[in-house]
């Protein structure tokens, strides 16, 4: 037999490589302050496990394109964001938004000897993605589309994982024109959007793709995730959107069909019951902006800087201004000997280095604990 592929050419899994550093936090005398990762860890609102115990009598196959009721509840979300209108061809449920990135290039067609053009400071998986696709990843500036080479398609994200980067209206313009000039497809990955820490940003909302003055009532081209998982602590439910250009979904849809790509049916009621409701999404955004306080005073005490733009998001990017030389995995390292894990920048591409990712999702108790920690490493210095 002939020798199977292993990894299809993939880089290895990063976390892996933090194994030492959770060790090393977890040695701690009052335990480890996992910040690392951002997943969510305060309940699901309760009428959402409501909605999804009601549905749970589902015997049959759902379908691949989603309930009408989830569909509605996509499309009215999006208006709600001030989106156009894409119709109901162009709202489809997801098994949660890691899934969509990693094989949207193939189910659009991306192929090998196509470039996809991801964030030069980025989620991994946007590369993983275009490796699956067979075609090639490069890192690019995504305020700078002048600077970009030909693409078959383009990843922006927007508010940013790691660095909470918002991108304005006139810079998503900036990017569409360039897909539209050269005829790519472009996807913005938006799944931080309820989550806005700057005054105006959360006056007036994160700017969406699309967003009617941005482009200008005209979807061509154009597709945009959303994730249930950070507004709603739903993480565990797999629960995100696709909404866009129905051309493009139609194709995507038909793929998903033959691969069995289907949410379950009690989720996908869940997802219609929860986006209907901003009460839940504000009181979750209010629990982070009190951790994210606390850990940027403690930040500031322990001389550590949070990057001024990182406005939005789940986490914080921080940085050493005192450090001689960018050298994320020393701070890893010297936050881990307080017992607080953290994530390096290099895990996010070469632009990252010397930064780490904080997350803001961890207990208040150990939100706490990690703050006193940092805030008594200002002290000793």
């Amino acid at each position: 037999m002939a020798d199977l592929p292993r990894t299809h050419g993939l880089p290895d899994f990063p976390w892996d490589l933090l194994v030492p550093a959770k060790l090393l936090a977890a040695s701690h005398p009052d335990g480890i302050c996992d910040l690392s990762v951002g997943t969510p860890v305060d309940p699901t609102p309760e009428f959402i496990r409501e909605a999804l115990a009601r549905a749970a009598d589902a015997p049959g196959y759902p379908t691949v394109i989603g309930t009408v009721e989830v569909r509605e509840a996509i499309l009215q979300w999006a208006r709600a964001r001030g989106m156009v209108d894409v119709g109901m061809d162009g709202a489809i449920p997801t098994i949660g938004s890691k899934e969509a990135v990693a094989w949207l290039p193939s189910l659009l067609g991306v192929r090998a000897g196509d470039t996809v053009l991801v964030p030069e400071v980025a989620y991994p998986t946007y590369d993983v993605g275009a490796r699956l696709a067979g075609a090639t990843p490069v890192p690019v500036d995504p305020t700078r589309p002048d600077t970009w080479p030909d693409a078959t398609m383009v990843w922006l994200n927007s508010p940013g994982n790691p660095d909470g980067h918002v991108l304005s209206p006139t810079q998503l313009r900036a990017a569409l024109a360039w897909a539209r000039a050269h005829g790519a497809v472009l996807a913005s990955d938006e799944c931080y959007a309820a989550l806005p820490w700057q005054p105006d940003l959360v006056e007036r909302g994160v700017p969406s793709l699309l967003d009617h003055d941005v482009c200008e009532g005209d979807p061509r081209g154009i597709l945009v995730l959303y994730s249930l998982s950070k507004q709603s602590n739903m993480a565990g439910y797999r629960a995100a959107l696709l909404v866009g250009d129905p051309e493009l979904v139609r194709p995507v849809v038909e793929v998903r069909k033959h691969s069995g790509m289907m949410v379950p049916a009690p989720i996908q009621h869940a997802m219609a019951v929860a986006l209907a409701d901003s009460g839940h999404v504000q009181a979750q955004r209010a629990r982070y902006r009190r951790r994210r306080e606390l850990l940027l005073a403690a930040l500031g005490e322990a001389g550590l800087e949070n990057d001024p733009d990182s406005v939005a998001g789940l986490y914080l990017w921080v940085r050493d201004p005192a450090a001689e030389e960018a050298d994320s995995w020393a701070l890893v390292d010297r936050l881990a000997r307080l017992g607080i894990l953290v994530a390096p920048g290099d895990f996010y591409g070469e632009a990252a280095r010397g930064r780490v990712r904080m997350a803001l999702t961890a207990a208040d108790e150990r939100i706490e604990a990690a703050a006193q920690r940092l805030a008594s490493l200002g002290r000793e210095g």
